[in-house]
């Protein structure tokens, strides 16, 4: 049996290796962290977006990203580095801002996100759904702006088109707000859940599968190479082998590929999420929303709202801004002012690893036993279970289920 490590264990390193498992391999599961999950995955949106996938370079894009700058609560923070990295990520985002670019990889991620949708079905009877608090809630996308609401609108296959009373009278959570809202767009079959209970859960699963060889929690600081093949993955306990490697740690996946001489396109898009206790008079959403402009999301996930916004290009700086969490607890309360207790809320700030284009990367690699699962930006827990799938029939020699154009290193 062909042995494989997989490296990082946030919600993508999970699904790898669960897939991996259950392709035949045996799969040991590398995270740096105590606990599995505790990384990007801890305290994300909580929204299963298969649908509602719109990549972050567009035309347009650039001009409104100047005017979130110097929006007090703007949904950007940008702060020079004293890293290329930094610049070339730009640069390559730039160059993706184009409205043929975008058209193409969002209908990429349309057919990565149904096959993310048939993958997490498939684990029903292995992560029970209630174990994860998943809710098929429906999505409702509300805007501010009348023109940029009859644009979205006029999209074919666009969704239900609500006016601002419907969106009150259907989420009573924006009853409050709905007199400035232009209207909202409507979709079912989009669901919330919590990701960091989904990766406990699943690492509970791996653990008693027989194939799966046990979760080694130590710090992963570079790969070894030689003569074309990955030889082991350097940590602080010594060189750990295998015959295979794959490599899903976020962010930190940008240094371990560089250790090789890999360069991946990848940055540390930093966003917030607040988690708020849900009373029982409060009036939380039962559909799950986002406000288009100011690129915020809220969800119920159990008895607690969760709230995530913002895109801070600050590097790999965890710290909360305290501007920031104040701005983003101002704009809560006058969306959804009685949805949950924002007197106990708790603050939350993660990395997303994004590609410019938005896609992730998934597959092989110039070394013939090293694979990539990563970048999946924002959409982590959306795209997890379908990005393992894939990779699973790649590692195998299968045919993907649909073409990887776009979404491959090359």
């Amino acid at each position: 049996m062909q042995h494989i490590i997989v490296i990082g264990g946030g919600v993508v390193g999970l699904a790898s290796a669960w897939w991996l498992v259950e392709a035949g391999y045996g799969v040991t599961l590398l995270e740096r962290a105590p606990e599995v999950g505790s990384g990007a995955s801890y305290g994300n949106g909580g929204q299963l977006s298969y649908r509602y996938v719109s990549p972050l370079a567009d035309a347009g894009i650039p001009l409104k990203a100047v005017k979130w700058l110097f929006q007090a609560d703007g949904p950007l923070r940008f702060k020079p580095e004293a890293d290329l990295r930094q610049y070339r990520w730009l640069a390559s985002f730039l160059a993706h801002c184009r409205a043929d670019v975008n058209r193409r990889t969002t209908a990429k991620l349309l057919e990565l996100g149904e096959c993310s949708r048939r993958a997490m079905g498939q684990l029903d009877l292995v992560v029970p759904p209630e174990s994860f608090h998943w809710r098929d809630a429906g999505k409702l996308v509300v805007y501010r702006s009348r023109e940029v609401f009859e644009a979205a609108a006029s999209k074919p296959g666009a969704g239900q088109v609500w006016s601002p009373e419907e969106c009150g009278a259907r989420e009573p959570a924006l009853a409050a707000s709905q007199h400035l809202l232009a209207g909202g767009i409507y979709n079912a079959g989009e669901a919330v859940a919590d990701c960091h209970a989904f990766c406990l859960a699943l690492a509970g699963r791996l653990r008693e599968h027989p194939r799966f060889r046990g979760f080694v929690h130590g710090e992963a600081r570079g790969l070894y190479a030689e003569r074309g093949r990955i030889r082991g993955v350097e940590t602080a306990g010594g060189l750990l082998t295998a015959d295979a490697y794959v490599l899903a740690a976020g962010i930190q996946s940008r240094d371990l590929a560089g250790s090789i001489g890999i360069d991946l396109p990848l940055y540390p898009l930093k966003g917030y999420s607040l988690s708020a206790p849900i009373r029982q008079d409060d009036v939380a959403p039962e559909i799950s929303v986002t406000d288009f402009e100011r690129k915020v999301l809220y969800a119920r996930i159990g008895d607690r709202l969760r709230v995530a916004a913002m895109v801070d290009m600050v590097g790999e700086d965890l710290r909360h801004d305290p501007k920031r969490v104040e701005g983003l607890t101002r704009q809560v309360r006058d969306t959804m002012p009685r949805a949950a207790d924002y007197s106990q809320v708790s603050v939350w700030a993660g990395l997303r690893p994004a590609t410019p284009s938005s896609a992730p990367i998934i597959g092989a690699t110039r070394y013939d036993n090293l694979w990539l699962n990563v970048g999946h930006g924002p959409l982590g827990f959306t795209f997890a279970c379908g990005t393992a799938a894939v990779l699973a029939d790649l590692v195998q020699g299968k045919a993907p289920p649909f073409g990887l154009d776009g979404l491959t290193l090359r």
